[in-house]
């Protein structure tokens, strides 16, 4: 099966596109590209959503990216070549607009569509709220799902969300976490204070905010916890201000993310979210991922789909498929979060069965090959039994 990844995400700042590249190669798919990345994270597509004067920069930028993309996709098309054309496009991370052009380009091959995030919805998390902006970016999320064959969601919650139009195409894959997070860090020493990363945006679904106010509360009595905040966004000055001056928190504005895995591996614990908002209610973090990837345990708010996946380390539901990995706190209450990392520090061995459990479900269920087993499945499924005797394969019906 030959997947042609396409689109102008950026995979080395979007750790979800080499997840799905990755995963599906692990299961013997042949990977191509067609790649011309856009250069703005999405909190610059977001600002320039807050600030309509600045659109007609992204559409400049995406009017020079598609215009590589339609250099670039030739060796992948038409031309009466047998095999130049892939069996499926896989449109990356943040491709709303992609996806248009690429049912353009690929009109009789099977568009697969990460929808990670939907624009609407990232939107009102960050602040924009209804009106033109709000009903436009709608209709940017109709437009781009009915161009699908399959859209990929990242959890249960997420698919239901959908108009039901198009929930009998969704497949949910897990974030997951890349290769390089499953690093090997020599084990801390037992004793000390426990220290504690969280790394990010800060934005409402964060819930930033609520570690802030946690951590003012375990300076006020002297837990040891040292915590390290990495990132920016528009809750960091709040979360900042609630967290006060007390002693024991770093704050980092940026990490490479070359740089990220060893750095998280250097903590005992890796902060999840604490939103409430209705989106954070619905998804499961990369960070949550990547933290026990990278050997931490795991603290963060109790969710249905972070319950799922995690587990509750002290409160074995038998209906949790993450066999009790989580260390599961309220979301927005910043009082069980600090009561949570106050308790861990006080335990030690609870602490080591948290990382432990953590670790050891990253490397059953977390790594790209797991989580891509059901999209590979999918493919295969939409996929003759034999390749036609064309030139351009058949788009399933």
């Amino acid at each position: 099966m030959r997947l042609l990844f396409f689109g102008t995400y950026d995979a080395s700042a979007h750790p979800r596109v080499r997840v799905l590249r990755d995963g599906l190669a692990a299961h013997g798919a042949r990977v191509l590209e067609c790649n011309a990345p856009l250069g703005l994270s999405t909190a610059g597509r977001v600002a320039m959503l807050r600030q309509p004067w600045r659109l007609p920069l992204l559409a400049l930028r995406l009017l020079r990216c598609w215009a590589a993309l339609v250099v670039r996709s030739r060796r992948f098309r038409g031309g009466g070549s047998p095999g130049r054309w892939p069996d499926a496009v896989v449109v990356g991370y943040l491709g709303h607009f992609d996806v248009l052009l690429a049912r353009r380009l690929f009109p009789h091959v099977p568009v697969v569509l990460d929808h990670l995030v939907g624009a609407g919805d990232t939107a009102r998390d960050r602040g924009v709220r209804g009106g033109l902006r709000g009903r436009l970016l709608a209709r940017l999320d109709e437009a781009a799902l009915s161009r699908a064959d399959v859209v990929v969601v990242d959890t249960e919650e997420h698919r239901d969300a959908l108009p039901e139009a198009h929930r009998g195409r969704a497949v949910v894959v897990a974030v997951g976490a890349p290769d390089d997070w499953f690093v090997t860090v020599p084990a801390r020493p037992v004793g000390g204070p426990l220290r504690a990363v969280f790394f990010g945006l800060f934005t409402p679904l964060q819930g930033a905010p609520v570690i802030g106010a946690a951590l003012a509360r375990l300076a006020a009595d002297g837990s040891p916890v040292q915590v390290t905040m990495v990132g920016s966004g528009q809750d960091l000055a709040a979360t900042r201000d609630l967290a006060g001056d007390g002693a024991g928190v770093r704050w980092v504005d940026w990490v490479d993310p070359g740089d990220l895995p060893a750095l998280v591996a250097g903590h005992d614990v890796c902060l999840g979210i604490f939103g409430t908002g209705p989106k954070a209610l619905r998804v499961v973090p990369n960070k949550v991922f990547q933290g026990a990837a990278a050997g931490c345990a795991l603290v963060t708010s109790d969710t249905a789909p972070q319950r799922r996946v995690l587990g509750d380390l002290d409160g074995a539901d038998p209906d949790d498929r993450g066999g009790g990995a989580g260390v599961l706190v309220p979301p927005g209450d910043a009082a069980a979060l600090a009561a949570a990392l106050r308790a861990l520090a006080a335990d030690p061995a609870r602490l080591a069965r948290a990382r432990s459990a953590a670790a050891g479900l990253a490397r059953r269920s977390f790594t790209p090959a797991a989580v891509t087993e059901g999209l590979h499945g999918r493919l295969v499924a939409m996929l003759p039994a034999a390749a036609p005797p064309t030139d351009v394969p058949r788009r399933p019906s």
